[in-house]
């Protein structure tokens, strides 16, 4: 990364002008040199004249230590690495509009900018005090504590986070749960309803099931683990979607009247592939900046090997994507080894810190067959997930959680009990929800409208300046 690279070297080249020991007072009292007197040349004659005397130095500042740039550098990478995970809302619109139909990719677009603005608010007012509530409700189902971001900061040093960029992290994690399910509703979900489900699972779902583990409830008081949110991020937003989905039910067009399957391409593979680009690159924030210290040996040594096994874990999903829907469907499916890349980085998400190498290319491998296999279930249950968006994070999210037992050596027991219950509480909850907005007519565009495109109806305007019906 050029631009990680160049600030830490800029970074480093500040801190090798800076003494980490400080001045000694010695060194600020030294005493002057006294004036010394030099002649001059004045009207033809030489005079004494007395240089004038060095100006008294001004009141130093207080030296930087070791512990406050400690302090810099982890809260100025962590800045980075949250910078990053904001990257992937575009790899989530690019990814999404690449795979629906042209008529409907301004409403995706705008469901993954808007998901992102509603989610931000919605965290601060409320959803980072449900979240993290403090100790007085450790191993406990449910608390709230009005968390004060301006906060300062009073014991400064490697691994203290600022609670502004605590808060940023944080925010676009749940920014990254909500836009999942978008994938998994596109192309016949009304927006206005869309938007009321963006404000319960970003200000209200998430956070509870995210208490559960980092907020120090009762998930964790039964040492479940998830490092980066196999379960607690993807797992959560993939069964959202999948209870949004099958609320919705499949798209006007995508089984026949005997039930047969009938693919609905997407429109741009080129917008496809690269969004998945764009998410690989900002899972290197993601997965990396999960650490949330980055001084010292032991941290700089674990951040290596969770960049290395967040690579090597999707480098092996892809492929194995591309191996098996070859073996399925006669020809080697771009979507499906696209998928299988993100199916990868899902898996590796919770364990990424507790495995070798080797594991991480096995877990990787799982999760690529697990993917399209997925991807062909729901299509024999005629549940139109048009991106494939429950194969990779709700599927290969509980394959996460699972392999963190398996290989990471956390307990068996607690990974089982967690990978089932924050799924389970997403779908149940998002499905009542969506079934209201179904029973109040906000759920799903008339057929009329789907036919004509979300775009023009929803919107009024294309995503190409024309009209896509």
């Amino acid at each position: 990364m050029r631009g990680l690279t160049l600030t830490t070297m800029i970074l480093g080249a500040a801190l090798a002008l800076v003494p980490l020991g400080g001045l000694h007072a010695q060194d600020a009292a030294a005493p002057a040199e006294p004036a010394a007197a030099v002649e001059v040349e004045a009207e033809g004659e030489m005079v004494a004249e007395e240089s004038p005397a060095a100006e008294a130095p001004a009141a130093e500042e207080a030296p930087l230590d070791a512990a406050m740039v400690g302090y810099a550098v982890d809260n100025l990478l962590l800045f980075i690495c949250a910078v990053l995970v904001l990257l992937m809302q575009a790899g989530f619109a690019m990814v999404e509009a690449g795979l629906v139909q042209a008529k409907h990719a301004t409403n995706v677009l705008f469901k993954n900018t808007i998901d992102f603005c509603l989610g931000v608010m919605m965290f601060y007012f409320i959803g980072y005090g449900l979240m993290y509530p403090g100790d007085a409700y450790a191993g406990k189902y449910f608390g709230f504590t009005q968390p004060s971001f301006e906060a300062p900061v009073t014991n400064a040093g490697p691994g203290v986070l600022n609670p502004q960029v605590d808060f940023l992290f944080q925010a676009v994690f749940c920014a990254t749960a909500a836009t999942i399910v978008s994938g998994c509703v596109a192309g016949r979900m009304k927006f206005v309803g869309y938007l009321v489900y963006t404000i319960a699972l970003t200000g209200f779902i998430y956070p509870i099931g995210g208490m559960w583990k980092w907020g120090g409830g009762w998930l964790g008081a039964m040492d479940f683990y998830d490092f980066a949110g196999s379960i607690v991020v993807h797992a959560c937003g993939g069964f959202a979607g999948l209870a949004g989905a099958i609320a919705l039910g499949p798209r006007i067009g995508r089984y026949n009247a005997e039930g047969k399957s009938v693919p609905i391409p997407g429109h741009n593979l080129a917008y496809a592939t690269l969004g998945v680009f764009i998410l690989l690159f900002g899972w290197y924030g993601f997965n990396p900046g999960s650490q949330l210290a980055f001084v010292g040996q032991s941290n700089t040594d674990v951040v290596m090997l969770i960049a290395t096994n967040t690579t090597l874990a999707a480098a092996a999903g892809g492929l194995l994507g591309m191996i098996v829907s070859w073996g399925l469907f006669g020809k080697p499916d771009l979507t499906m080894a696209l998928n299988g890349i993100l199916a990868g980085l899902v898996g590796i998400t919770a364990n990424c810190d507790s495995v070798t190498n080797k594991e991480a290319i096995i877990i990787g491998v799982v999760a690529g067959v697990l993917v399209v296999l997925a991807v062909v279930a729901l299509d024999k249950l005629k549940i139109d997930d048009p991106v494939g968006a429950f194969p990779v994070h709700g599927v290969c999210g509980v394959w996460g959680g699972l392999a963190t037992g398996i290989f990471g050596g956390h307990p068996m027991q607690a990974q089982i009990i967690g990978s089932i219950a924050i799924p389970v509480f997403s779908f149940v909850t998002m499905f009542i929800l969506f079934m209201i907005l179904k029973a109040v007519g906000l759920l799903r565009v008339s057929p009329e409208e789907e036919m004509r495109g979300l775009d023009v109806v929803e919107h009024g305007m294309s995503c190409y300046g024309v009209d896509q019906a």
